[in-house]
């Protein structure tokens, strides 16, 4: 089964100035770290909270009609 998370996760500048929102398809909370983490290769030093701020993600279980992949659906870095 995969979930829907919607994660509220900060990332500092030069990326992102105030913060940023991540929303991803993923079978677990560690999936979606690896994910996340994944388009932040170039920026290991921001993933501080990344774990904290996925526990307390909102988290929407999906009906799958096709076997889609994992994946970052959409990041909205301000």
């Amino acid at each position: 089964m995969k979930y829907l998370f919607v994660v509220n996760h900060y990332v500092p500048f030069p990326q992102s100035e105030y913060g940023g929102l991540w929303v991803v398809r993923a079978e677990s909370k560690e999936e979606c770290f690896d994910l996340i983490t994944a388009h932040m290769e170039d920026y290991p030093e921001f993933h501080g909270r990344l774990r904290e701020n996925i526990d307390s993600a909102s988290k929407y279980a999906l009906v799958e009609v096709d076997n889609n992949p994992s994946v970052v659906l959409e990041s909205f870095l301000t």
